[in-house]
């Protein structure tokens, strides 16, 4: 789901709200049809009216039923959509699963393995590409993410912060105002327009503690103390939980067409225009509490998507890391390191319509909906709790910075639609609802916000949980709902779980649908 809103600061703890003031983007006029309903319900009455005219009663008493099914197919909602879409998802879906379309391999399962740095991705990743730029400031040729279907392109980096769970009111509220002029900032530049947030919790395996303590271990330690030590990270260690954050910034092909050209066009022109904006972005992301800024070339993307399918594979990489750190430093720069072939899963089965399964790992992804009453900065921590030693917890917000000119003409929309249906109520004796008066109260407000030149911000945010297979996977679901109950509503990505993960998972800023084709 997609939403459109906008930030208020209300009194409450002194605390920047965040409130939907439209949170479907294309909202009904009448009853709360949109005008493709509305135009499809009045055209199932035409057959009946015909039917009546011309005094054929059964047939009209037929056509009644045919469409009284129809229409309900039409306009009842169920969990996020409706009958009718539904209805044709699951068409495709058990087209897909019949003609074995879901089911992934990897090449180098097969025995057939490709070229090291052509991607081998399942499901939506399969349109991505993702092509080695130029030489970035000391840190290599970063990793581009071309995303063909959306005509995209962006790149990631990965973070370093302490985390907002120990921070003041005060702290809190300076670090979302601080968010919100970093996505003013955003909207004012003409090349990105997009900015995605992803924080993934990592089981704590004791990889680096066991090569640090290897290392630095004396050899003539007592035997007490190394038992006791022993104890104490068998103890300690099964809990710990680690944390990685990712940030993906993209702009669009049209966007970026003309400067690249003049850039010297190609991937390198498109490159060199997004290495102008990320050379500004640091600084911003760094007022925002983050300690270290780290764009990922094409080894470490492949690490960041490998371990999202498969987490027990960040042991592996981390000991290779650590070990052969010298090796790993040159092959960021010079093609050594985990090549991109390999950074997809071994095997996925075809998605089940509720759960995903890759690599040995199941995961449960959701749409998270923002309550009405609105939520403050920092509110979305509950949900990387980890509650089970094993399990892991991810959570996305993907972010869209509207135009001027969007923004203006949604802005205008919306005030249109609400002035037409409370004058229409009133004139008709109609009382309005709370509701109501509330939409209409903060469409004045979001329209005298972008007047005074701040953006409006689509965005979507989704989180996911991982356990491995032979888990019961429906027991860490419902752990991870009822972490959500009383704050947020997850709505379970049913027939699209594949996708689902992707959005909340893994760090390639695939996750906001297209401003006329969002789910509503």
């Amino acid at each position: 789901m997609s939403t459109r809103t906008s930030s208020d600061t209300a009194s409450v703890r002194s605390l920047r709200i965040y409130r939907e003031l439209n949170n479907r983007e294309r909202a009904g006029w009448v009853l709360g049809l949109t005008p493709a309903q509305a135009v499809a319900l009045l055209a199932l009455v035409v057959p009946v009216l015909l039917s009546l005219s011309a005094g054929r009663w059964v047939a009209a008493f037929g056509w009644l039923l045919v469409d009284g099914l129809a229409a309900a197919l039409i306009v009842v909602p169920v969990r996020g959509r409706s009958a009718f879409r539904w209805l044709a998802d699951l068409t495709f879906f058990q087209t897909g699963v019949l003609m074995r379309w879901s089911l992934w391999q990897s090449k180098a399962a097969t025995g057939l393995p490709g070229p090291r740095e052509e991607p081998d991705l399942p499901g939506v990743l399969a349109r991505v590409a993702f092509p080695d730029g130029p030489p970035f400031r000391d840190q290599g040729r970063l990793c581009l993410i071309h995303d063909t279907g959306d005509g995209r392109w962006g790149a990631t980096a990965r973070l370093t912060h302490s985390g907002v769970g120990m921070l003041s009111d005060a702290e809190c509220e300076r670090l979302a105002a601080r968010l919100g002029n970093l996505l003013i900032a955003i909207g004012h530049r003409e090349v990105i327009d997009r900015m995605s947030l992803l924080v993934r919790t990592v089981p704590d395996d004791g990889t680096e503690y066991d090569v640090w303590r290897t290392a630095h271990e004396h050899p003539g330690a007592p035997d007490l103390a190394r038992l006791a030590t022993d104890e104490l990270d068998a103890t300690i260690g099964s809990v710990s939980v680690r944390t990685e954050l990712f940030v993906t910034v993209s702009g669009t092909e049209s966007a970026l067409r003309r400067p690249a050209a003049a850039a010297g066009g190609g991937t390198a022109g498109r490159a060199a225009v997004l290495y102008r904006v990320l050379d500004g972005l640091d600084d911003a992301l760094k007022s925002l509490g983050i300690r270290s800024v780290s764009w990922l070339t094409s080894a470490g993307m492949a690490e960041a998507i490998r371990t999202g399918f498969n987490p027990a594979a960040a042991a592996v990489l981390t000991n290779q890391q650590l070990v052969h750190a010298g090796a790993v430093s040159a092959g960021q720069n010079g093609g050594v390191g985990l090549p991109m072939a390999a950074a997809g899963p071994t095997f996925a089965p075809t998605p089940a319509a509720r759960a995903y399964h890759h690599d040995g790992f199941s995961s449960v992804s959701y749409a998270v909906m923002m309550p009405e009453p609105g939520t403050i900065f920092g509110s979305l921590g509950p949900l990387l709790a980890v509650r089970t030693a094993g399990e892991r917890r991810t959570l996305a917000i993907h972010y869209e910075v509207l135009s001027a000119r969007a923004a203006n003409r949604a802005v205008q929309s919306n005030r249109f639609r609400n002035n037409v249906m409370t004058d229409w109520k009133a004139n008709k004796g109609f009382n309005t609802t709370a509701a109501e008066h509330r939409k209409a109260g903060g469409a004045r407000n979001q329209e005298s916000a972008v007047a005074a030149g701040h953006s409006m911000v689509r965005f979507t945010v989704a989180a996911s949980i991982t356990v491995p297979a032979g888990w019961n996977l429906e027991d860490h679901a419902a752990k991870l709902e009822n972490d959500a109950s009383g704050r947020f509503r997850l709505l379970r990505l049913e027939l699209a779980q594949d996708s689902a993960f992707v959005a909340a998972a893994l760090p390639v800023g695939i996750g906001l649908p297209r401003l006329r084709g969002a789910l509503d």
